[in-house]
């Protein structure tokens, strides 16, 4: 491992596929993250690795980053399958992979870098050290934790610490979350979770009286650290994640900008600081994240506990206000605001109810004489049916039909800079090409170079058809002609001296490439924090089991998808509290005159329809235990589990 942490700050962002990787790069991000073509965590968003391999090439040319997801947890029969794919998409090309299942450190792997999943579950230095001596290079940290937390982290490690600074937020610890595999038999350690947490439910106490009534209490707003980015690059955080590979082009644009700019902006404040890989963005559209699907934002706990980060009304879009409903007519109403309306946008307003409704505009025209005040919306559909819509009637957009479609074209140019000198040579004329980072290319033509019968004109013509680069990934920074006279010089021989060079300097950028290395694990074998596993720890095989008893733990557990217990078991571990969320926290209650004494951490329970779950809170570490059952016929969906290995059942964990 290095002695100190890198100075290079990773905008990393996310691909469903290679096209959209494709289009990260091109809007700033430093390395993309993708699905290789099974055992990724997202088990819609796999990619063939001939893909792979396009999106590899493109993005080396700018010197970012190809990580391929491999981060869940296998059978022993997918080992081998898993080894196979690993190999094809190092030969693609693949700079690192994101794993989970500690078994494949077991296997005969090619030498590419390891990265350690957020569903790892690292939330501790003891636990980060671990994994870093045992190969790790990069290492994904909780998002529960904060500054002081990962400064922590950052002290106790060299290897490079990864964060998620916006998308959305899963409510449990990563990797710590069974609910879906209880009540269905997905499991989310296997990249199939069915998100019971964004379902709504209803609170009740423990004399069954409702504390909150079809609330979605499990779901979270989403991430947004764009005001944190200085305090997480002083704690330790090199690579800034966005999360999303589900989310589709426009997505992946937009927030990819967005942070890109801000990045750009440390930069050029902070000099001792370092781009994560090279060139320049320039965009063709003004970045906004508020535009894309969100449930509204926080920053979570990076600052400490905060009240308002649940999405408790509704797990969907609302979007940005707009304005308010000013009058209804039998197929249209009238919106007021100055925010002007498009045909084809996505409006939303709530009922009565706290029920969020979603209307299409098919047509809107704007009512009045300029500038426009008022629009007249004319719904996809009928009127009759929108519940509640009337006059006052608060509205938002949560579709920009404009502004989406400006992200379905070229929305992005990203540029290295490059300086080049032309000499003359003994033959003719010599043409080096310098990049940014330091990279250098010269070649020569032979030409009879001729006085030129308009000297001021000949330098500008001479300086145009060099600086033509504008199908190239280069930017001129500097021409400089180092030539005893403004020589007549044929644009064909300009022009190919210029193609020539440009492609030189690509070769040598290429040849200069240095694949990230595999670290290797400390020797002997660091021990891992602690001597006894539980279900928590997901060892879903042998090498697995294996890994953590070459480093001293004692008794392992299989992980909670091999178990066929149906007692009650802690089926989510999360920092989130429902009793903080909701007023009723003890901590909250002291020093209230009255209060204090009256309000405890009982036990609360989750209800929707059949299912129900019981919240436990485990006051010392402020943490949040959903306990709850297998269900009867979940087993038979289940994939084959390996054998058991020290078989201890597992404890509802919390009190």
């Amino acid at each position: 491992m290095p002695a100190t942490r890198s100075n290079r700050l990773e905008l990393l962002s996310p691909a469903r596929t290679a096209d959209i990787g494709i289009e990260a790069v091109n809007h700033g991000a430093d390395a993309v993250y993708i699905g290789g073509p099974s055992f990724g965590a997202r088990a819609g968003a796999s990619n063939e690795v001939a893909d792979i391999e396009r999106l590899v090439k493109h993005a080396h040319r700018y010197g970012a980053r190809i990580f391929v997801t491999l981060n869940t947890i296998l059978r022993d029969d997918e080992l081998e399958p898993a080894a196979r794919m690993i190999r094809q998409v190092y030969e693609a090309g693949a700079d690192a992979l994101i794993i989970q299942d500690m078994g494949l450190l077991e296997l005969g792997l090619p030498p590419i870098q390891l990265h350690a999943s957020t569903q790892c579950d690292i939330r501790t230095p003891e636990k980060a050290r671990f994994l870093q001596d045992a190969g790790f290079s990069q290492i994904v940290l909780a998002r529960e934790l904060t500054l002081q937390q990962i400064q922590a982290v950052a002290a106790a490690t060299t290897c490079e610490l990864e964060f998620f600074v916006h998308g959305a937020l899963c409510v449990a610890y990563s990797g710590q979350c069974f609910i879906s595999h209880a009540h269905t038999g997905r499991s989310a350690n296997r990249g199939d979770c069915s998100q019971a947490c964004r379902l709504p439910y209803n609170v009740t106490d423990a004399d069954g009286r409702i504390v909150a009534y079809e609330q979605h209490v499990l779901s979270m707003k989403d991430n947004d650290q764009s005001a944190n980015l200085r305090a997480l690059i002083d704690a330790g955080i090199r690579s800034f994640k966005i999360e999303g590979r589900y989310k589709d082009m426009g997505y992946v644009k937009n927030i990819t900008a967005h942070y890109r700019r801000l990045l750009d902006d440390v930069l050029d404040e902070r000099p001792e600081l370092a781009r994560g890989s090279s060139g320049r963005c320039t965009f063709l559209f003004t970045p906004e994240p508020d535009k894309n699907f969100n449930r509204g934002s926080t920053d979570y706990f990076v600052n400490g506990r905060q009240m308002d980060i649940g999405a408790f009304d509704s797990p969907k879009h609302v979007g940005l206000p707009v304005g308010h409903v000013e009058q209804v007519g039998p197929n249209w109403f009238d919106v007021a605001g100055s925010v002007a309306l498009h045909n084809g946008d996505g409006l939303t307003y709530y009922t009565l109810q706290r029920d969020l409704v979603g209307v299409q505009a098919n047509r809107v025209e704007p009512q009045g004489r300029q500038p426009h005040r008022l629009w007249r919306v004319y719904p996809k559909e009928p009127v009759a049916s929108l519940k509640d819509l009337r006059r006052g009637t608060e509205v938002s957009r949560n579709r920009d039909h404009d502004w989406e479609l400006q992200l379905t074209r070229k929305s992005a140019e990203r540029r290295i800079g490059v300086t080049l000198t032309l000499r003359e040579t003994d033959e003719g004329l010599a043409l080096t090409a310098r990049d940014e980072d330091g990279h250098e290319a010269t070649v020569t033509t032979a030409v009879a170079l001729q006085p030129a019968q308009q000297p001021d004109r000949a330098e500008a013509t001479l300086r145009e058809h060099l600086g033509k680069l504008g199908n190239t990934i280069f930017a001129v920074q500097e021409i400089s002609l180092e030539l005893s006279q403004p020589w007549f010089v044929p644009a064909s021989v300009l022009n190919a001296l210029r193609r020539d060079a440009i492609a030189a300097l690509e070769a040598a950028r290429e040849a200069a490439r240095v694949r990230p290395p595999r670290e290797p694990a400390v020797e002997p074998p660091a021990p891992y924090p602690d001597d006894t596993l539980s279900y928590l720890a997901n060892v879903f095989n042998h090498k697995a089991r294996d890994f953590y008893a070459r480093h001293g733990v004692k008794v392992i557990d299989a992980a909670y998808e091999s178990h066929e217990e149906l007692g009650e078991v802690s089926l989510m571990i999360t920092k989130h509290c429902v009793r903080y969320s909701l007023s009723l926290c003890p901590k909250q209650a002291k020093g209230v005159t009255g209060v204090q004494g009256t309000v405890r951490a009982d036990p609360l329970v989750l209800v929707n329809g059949k299912e129900k779950l019981t919240l436990r809170f485990d006051c010392k570490p402020c943490e949040m235990h959903v306990v709850g059952k297998m269900k009867r016929g979940v087993l038979a969906q289940v994939p084959a589990a390996p054998v058991q290995f020290y078989r201890t059942r597992p404890a509802a964990a919390g009190r």
